[in-house]
């Protein structure tokens, strides 16, 4: 097998930062009301500044695939030549179209030369499947090099305009215009952009690369049920209804297409879960967390930052404060994209040292799954 390196990483954050108090100037305000429950969950979730590929007039300035071009025509800058790439692999929970699919597209934008694609299924592990399909493909030499990453294109989703038909029918039965709490959660904790890895058989001759040791990738959804969806409604009893049920009425008038969580199950699975999973690779792979320089957690919210690190002590893995590394707060939630934002700013920092050890974890919520990813700088 070869030994698989991350050579380059770029990202783009389409716009500028978006302030707080700016959100729904972008995102609109529901029948022109503001939100009672945003000063909550921002205050709980910590996120300070987050980029929309939205004007103020609700406009998108980029598609989702523009992201990604953006994001690799960066990786061309820093000396890569697009015409050498062999395999692309991309990730997210919001493509531009149902088809073509979401690299395809990219693709259609690089103009580079017949290639591989793939495009993962998923929300934010979506992302790091491309990734260890990337890695996968190096690794037993089906390809020398490859360009995975993760892209969001949320803002779109979260739009006033999206929920204003099941508001009005809530006004027609003389109940305030309030759309449920699982979907407004979600308008203040996801954001736009893009970020990608160039991997290849080789490092770097100048600088630092990242070494992958290993990607580990494992699924809960046998026995827990659907936390965060879209497309779909949930019964009481856990079922998820396909939007292919609904008439077209209803899917506007219900709001089927929006994205929700069911708060509660997610705070009751996500962080013990996740911990369990450090333990299950410190274990497998026979390292310990005590030789981890960096911990890179992506996390929906700072609400779970020290549950996280309790878990972890309990789990027998501790990850004190003091080696994380993490950019929620001026980044936001961008789903298939997180994980590749905190280690690219990481990868470009300066602060990295050879020999230092880096562990990745990025749980995802739908149905709760979670990746493992420990790298070496060399």
């Amino acid at each position: 097998m070869n030994i698989v390196y991350i050579n380059k990483m770029s990202r783009f954050l389409p716009n500028k930062a978006i302030q707080s108090d700016e959100m729904e100037d972008y995102l609109g305000y529901i029948k022109g009301t503001k939100s009672r429950a945003k000063g909550i969950i921002l205050r709980n979730n910590g996120i300070k500044t987050r980029y929309y590929a939205l004007d103020k007039e609700g406009n998108y300035t980029h598609t989702n695939s523009e992201l990604v071009f953006e994001a690799i025509k960066k990786i061309e800058k820093n000396g890569f030549d697009l015409n050498m790439l062999e395999l692309l692999a991309v990730g997210t929970t919001s493509p531009d179209q149902l088809l073509p699919s979401h690299a395809s597209m990219v693709q259609g934008l690089l103009k580079n030369r017949p290639m591989e694609v793939i495009s993962p299924e998923g929300s934010c592990n979506s992302g790091m499947l491309a990734l260890k399909y990337a890695y996968m493909s190096i690794q037993t030499s089906n390809s020398r090099n490859a360009i995975a990453g993760g892209s969001e294109l949320l803002s779109t989703w979260l739009q006033a305009s999206n929920f204003e038909e099941e508001a009005e029918k809530l006004l027609l039965l003389k109940k305030q215009p309030t759309i449920q709490f699982e979907r407004e959660f979600l308008r203040w904790m996801l954001s736009d952009g893009a970020a990608v890895a160039l991997l290849e058989d080789k490092p770097n001759t100048e600088g630092l690369s990242y070494r992958i040791d290993f990607i580990d990738i494992l699924s809960y959804s046998n026995e827990l049920p659907t936390c965060m969806y879209a497309g779909g409604e949930r019964t009481d009893d856990g079922q998820l209804i396909p939007w292919r049920a609904y008439s077209q009425e209803e899917l506007i008038a219900k709001s089927i297409l929006s994205i929700r969580q069911d708060t509660k199950l997610l705070g009751g699975n996500i962080v013990e879960t996740g911990a369990k999973g450090i333990k299950r690779v410190c274990d497998k792979y026979n390292f310990t967390t005590d030789e981890i320089d960096y911990f890179l957690p992506h996390m929906s919210s700072e609400y779970f930052r020290y549950k996280i690190e309790e878990e972890a002590e309990k789990a027998g893995c501790p990850l004190p404060q003091k080696k994380w590394f993490t950019n929620l707060s001026k980044f936001g939630n961008v789903g298939a994209a997180s994980a590749y934002l905190m280690m690219e700013e990481l990868f470009n920092s300066g602060l990295l040292k050879k020999g230092n050890q880096i562990l990745v974890m990025s749980p995802e919520s739908a149905r709760f799954s979670y990746t493992y990813i420990k790298m070496t700088v060399v």
